[in-house]
Parts: structure tokens; sequence; C-alpha cells
């Protein structure tokens, strides 16, 4: 496993809060004593929050990593709203004690990233996915398979960060934005790669493999895009047919009148 740390061991989106809570509890334990004890308290919470740890990572070339530590709570095909194609979904659920650091699942090249705005639901429901605030990062690997990874903001975030855009490499284990204060990461995979978690299962960004991805497109890929094809032409078909016979019956009621 090859390790990719080049931040320190508190994440700079920290630092603010850290020496603000520091400064504050530090006055009150000057002027009111053991009366400053929740504050210290608090402190320590913040400085957990922000802790930012370094990782192991797999360099298996298939292997799809986590780009959050936290809970899964999706494992399941379904549409990804962002391609508008069939893929296997896996959803990592954040608490106020996991790590928010967020970190890309594989290396490849960054197509578009798209910010929606919404709003905040505890990101644990469903709906979060598609109500919330987030900002998708569609990519592809460097063998050209397509993966989606979202930040999805939940009932306390309220400030989602990227710090990658379209056009940019990235590399696996990278450290490509931040989410404050309990979120979710949706990944979207195609239908071929084979999920290696379960629901309910705890995973650590960068270190736990989700899936595994064919570095081609599998059968089931192949099948889906087929299908999606044909239904064009069907479609067209239809209209072409349906146009015809409103020609027809157009050209036979012309005839009758004249």
């Amino acid at each position: 496993m090859a390790r990719f740390y080049p931040h320190p061991v508190i994440a700079r989106e920290g630092w603010p809060f850290i020496l603000g809570s520091v400064l504050i509890s530090a006055l009150a334990a000057l002027f009111c004593g053991w009366w400053s004890l929740p504050l210290w308290l608090l402190t320590a919470f913040v400085v957990q929050f922000f802790r930012d740890p370094a990782r192991d990572i797999p360099t298996d070339p298939e292997a799809i990593l986590s780009p959050a530590d936290g809970r899964i709570v999706v494992v399941e095909k379904t549409t990804d709203p962002y391609r508008e194609v069939m893929a296997l979904k896996i959803s990592v659920f954040m608490n106020v004690f996991n790590v928010h650091s967020n970190r890309s699942p594989i290396d490849g090249t960054v197509e578009r990233v798209d910010y929606i705005k919404g709003s905040f639901v505890n990101a644990d429901l469903d709906k979060a996915s598609t109500q919330n605030e987030r900002n998708a990062v569609l990519a592809q690997t460097r063998s050209g398979r397509p993966v989606t990874f979202v930040q999805v903001a939940g009932l306390v975030a309220r400030r989602i960060l990227c710090y990658v855009g379209a056009g940019e490499m990235i590399t696996r284990g990278q450290r490509y934005g931040f989410i404050r204060f309990g979120s979710r990461v949706d990944v979207y995979l195609p239908v071929d790669a084979t999920p290696l978690v379960a629901i309910g299962d705890k995973v650590s960004a960068s270190s736990t493999v989700l899936a595994r991805l064919p570095l081609e497109a599998g059968e089931d890929s192949t099948e889906n895009a087929a299908a999606t094809a044909d239904a064009v032409p069907a479609d067209n078909d239809a209209v072409v047919a349906d146009a015809a016979k409103l020609a027809q019956q157009a050209a036979e009621h012309i005839a009758r009148q004249g």
C-alpha cells in the first residue's frame, strides 16, 4: 500500500476554528477559572472534528476507494442523476465524530464539477441525495471508466468545499474537498462494478475499498449501453410512423374534400 499525505494532521480548514476556540477558552479560564471547562471540552471537540490523519492507500488499479470516513448507508443499482445512466450507488454517511476530509476514490481526470443548491435534511436519509445542497465531481479513470462522487451537505453542514475543477488530474487518496459538520458522499459506478461493502459497514477514506471496477467495460455495462442505444431508434421509428400515418390521413381528407 502506498501512503499519500501532503497535508498536516489537522485540516487547514479547521485552523481558524481551533485558534478561536483556544483563545476564547483561555480567556474564560483567566477570568472564570473552572467555569471555563465546557469551553475547553468544545475546543477538544473542534480539534477532533478537524483531524486529518494519514492513510494507507491500496494500489490495485481496479479498486474504488472510499472518499470519506463513515458508515455505509446505501448499496444499490439506480440511476446516476448526473450522467442519466444506470449505476451502482454506494453512499457513505459521516457523523460529527468522523473525519470530514474528502479524498479521491480513483486515479483519473475530472470531466466536470456540478454544484447544486438545496436544503439541509438529515444526510442519513435517501432523499438527501436529491434534495440537499451538493457538489458532484464527474471523472474518468485512467482507462476511461466513468465515476461520479458527490459531496452532500447534512442537517448541520453548511459549507461544502471542493478544490478540483474540470480537466484536472486526480490521484487516489488525493485530498479534494471538505464538508463541515455532518454529511455524506455518494459514489456512482458503472453497473459492472462489484461492491465489496454492505450497509452498516464502517469505512475509512482512502484505505477502504468500496468496490472493484474492471479496467474495461463489462457485459452489464455493454448491455446497458446497447439497450439505451436501441431505445432511441425505436422512439424515432415510432415518431416517423406516426407522422406518415398523419400525412396519409391528411391526404385522404383533402381527396374527400375535392
